[in-house]
């Protein structure tokens, strides 16, 4: 450690002199640093290597080291041309990339679509990478669709006809819901998305080439008689949905619905994605089954990620489909990435397959419950003329706001005061009917729940103010 230290100090000293001298100029000697430092030669000569590696030391060998010959200011690059040679960027990128960006450590962050690290089974985690990195079958090739044992365990989890051999394997849920998009459709196709939705759902759509048509939803779920009227305008032959904690708003698609819906799409011939990314996130009541385990003729296209309720580093999801739908799904995933990291794999069968993954669900349901409550009560108390529908489970609460309020404006102004929300309408593939925040409570300790609430009703006062041209004290 004082070897360490001392190379250190030997380093900032000749980053002084070479900031203070000029090329050509001869450095202390090696004797000569080592008792101003305290150092031993080998550190010494060490730190001058690391030097001269950067370019700011020059050594002449039996003659000693130099500062090194400053390169001539390059020219300023020009590319400008990229823009002209790539075109226009394809839609949604920039809100995707915005939903997985690590914010500073001092922001407040409530609009994370992952789970606060406090929340996480690192340990467990840890150690199911740790034993599956010893077999040394985990670093062979894997097959196409993935682990038999994951899918069994998917297949499962999922219920009804679904078998092990009807799921395929992918790295998180977005690459599977791209899968999906090119391996069920054409460029220029229809889609129905609820809306509101997940926005990389919008975006995966739309870079895929398909022309994305908004089907509202209510407290229920998405609206059937919408819903019909959507496939006989447009002739679709997919439907996006989110029947579980659906993200941004929460809803759950209601026991009354889920027979009318299902009945809606076997009459249009049609698929519908069931996107169950909220399972293992139910706070109050009993999780519903899956829409695939009331499925009889494959009429359902399942995706399910470990991402969400697991780690964000737990980039494993699985497609499940039956029939030539499930080939051409596997066919699809082959052109993205061969398969997913065998040792991921292994280290995910090994967590779900433990006594401790049950363990793990209950407590995540009591901590996101105690979350949710603080958020909300955050809410009563400081933004009452927000509003909002408390959520059975998932990570968010969906808030409309008040008509004199626009989301962006807020959004961007609590940006200022280190407050992170993602505004509403971004998750609306048309016109949004108001302005919506959505306010994540599993991504942040409680603490931060409370002051970032706390400080957005700040930001909306001050907003206020500024509307009416007066000051703080007016």
């Amino acid at each position: 450690m004082n070897e360490d230290n001392a190379a250190l100090r030997v380093i900032d000293d000749l980053r002084s002199v070479v900031r203070a001298g000029q090329p050509g100029d001869r450095l202390p000697s090696v004797r000569e640093l080592m008792a101003r430092h305290k150092a031993s030669p080998v550190t010494v000569q060490q730190a001058i290597r690391r030097m001269a590696g950067e370019g700011l030391v020059e050594v002449r060998p039996g003659r000693g080291s130099y500062v090194a010959a400053r390169p001539a200011p390059a020219r300023a690059p020009d590319l400008s041309w990229q823009s002209v040679a790539l075109g226009p960027g394809r839609p949604g990128e920039e809100l995707v990339s915005s939903l997985i960006a690590v914010p500073r450590p001092e922001v407040l962050q409530l609009s994370s679509g992952y789970l606060d690290p406090g929340l996480l089974p690192t340990e467990a985690l840890g150690a199911a990478l740790s034993r599956a990195a010893r077999r040394p079958a985990a670093w062979g090739r894997v097959p196409l669709e993935g682990r038999e044992e994951l899918r069994a365990w998917f297949a499962r989890e999922a219920g009804g006809e679904l078998r092990a051999g009807d799921m395929t394997v992918c790295s998180g849920a977005q690459p599977a819901l791209s899968t999906v998009f090119r391996g069920l459709s054409e460029p220029g196709e229809v889609v129905l998305l609820e809306a509101p939705t997940y926005l990389g759902a919008i975006a995966a759509a739309r870079d895929a080439g398909l022309r994305v048509v908004p089907v509202p939803t209510d407290a229920d779920g998405v609206r059937p008689d919408l819903l019909a009227a959507a496939f006989e305008r447009t002739g679709a032959r997919l439907f996006y949905c989110q029947p579980l904690h659906a993200n941004p708003h929460g809803a759950v698609l209601s026991a009354a619905r889920r027979p009318e819906v299902f009945a809606i799409v076997r009459a249009a011939g049609a698929f519908l994605i069931e996107d169950d990314w909220g399972r293992g996130l139910t706070i109050d009541g009993a999780t519903p089954p899956t829409l695939a385990s009331e499925d009889v003729d494959g009429h359902v296209v399942y995706v399910r990620s470990l991402t969400k309720v697991a780690a964000p580093g737990l980039r494993v999801a699985v497609i499940g489909a039956r029939g030539p739908a499930g080939i051409r799904l596997r066919t699809a995933r082959s052109l993205d990435d061969f398969y997913v990291s065998g040792p991921l794999q292994e280290a995910a069968i090994d967590l779900v397959t433990s006594p401790f993954w049950r363990r793990h669900l209950r407590s995540l349901r009591g901590a996101l419950r105690s979350r949710r409550d603080v958020l909300l009560s955050a809410l009563r108390s400081h933004l009452p003329d927000f509003d909002v529908t408390t959520p059975t489970g998932g990570l968010h609460v969906w808030a409309r706001l008040p008509e004199d309020l626009d989301d962006v404006e807020l959004t961007t102004a609590a940006a200022a005061r280190d407050v992170v929300v993602f505004p509403g309408r971004p998750w609306f593939a048309a016109e949004p009917p108001g302005s919506y925040v959505r306010l994540t409570f599993g991504g942040a300790p409680e603490h931060t729940l409370a002051e970032g609430i706390q400080r957005l009703a700040e930001v909306r006062a001050a907003i206020r103010r500024s509307a009416r041209g007066t000051s703080p004290a007016g």
